[in-house]
C-alpha cells in the first residue's frame, strides 16, 4: 500500500510552546516577546534565504508550474489507462511507471503550494505583471 502526500503540513497551535498558567503576568509576557522574537527571526531567515534563491516570482512563474503539474497529472492518468486496456495484470515495469509519473506530479504539486504559501507567508515578493 502507498502512501499519498497531501499538502496538509501545515503545523497548527498545538506545536507552540504556550506559557504556563502558573507563571505570572510579566514572566509570560518577557517568555510571549522572546517567542515573538524567535518567531521572526525564522521569518526573515526564511525571507532572506528563500528570497534570494527563487527571486521574484509572478503569475507566469505560478502558470509555469501550474502546466507542469497539470501535464504530469494528465501523463499519470493517461499512461494508467492505456496500461489497463488489457486485461492482464500489469507488469513491474508498468507499476514502476505509474509510480514514478505520480511522483513526479505529487511534487510539481507540492511545490507549487510550497511557493504559494511562500508568498503568503511573505518570505516571496510577489512581481506584478503589466496586464492589457
Amino acid at each position: 500500500m502507498s502512501s499519498i502526500r497531501t499538502s496538509n503540513f501545515r503545523r497548527s497551535s498545538p506545536d507552540h510552546f504556550e506559557p504556563e498558567g502558573a507563571l505570572d503576568h510579566q514572566a509570560q509576557r518577557r517568555l510571549r516577546g522572546q517567542l515573538e522574537q524567535i518567531d521572526y527571526t525564522a521569518f526573515a531567515s526564511n525571507q532572506e534565504v528563500i528570497g534570494h534563491m527563487v527571486g521574484l516570482v509572478d503569475l507566469a512563474k505560478f502558470q509555469r508550474l501550474a502546466v507542469a503539474a497539470a501535464a504530469a497529472r494528465g501523463q499519470w492518468v493517461a499512461e494508467a489507462l492505456s496500461a489497463t486496456e488489457s486485461a492482464h495484470a500489469l507488469s513491474h515495469e508498468q507499476v514502476a511507471r505509474l509510480v514514478h509519473l505520480r511522483t513526479s506530479y505529487e511534487e510539481l504539486a507540492e511545490v507549487y503550494e510550497a511557493m504559494r504559501r511562500m508568498v503568503e507567508r511573505g518570505y516571496l515578493t510577489m512581481h506584478q505583471t503589466a496586464q492589457g
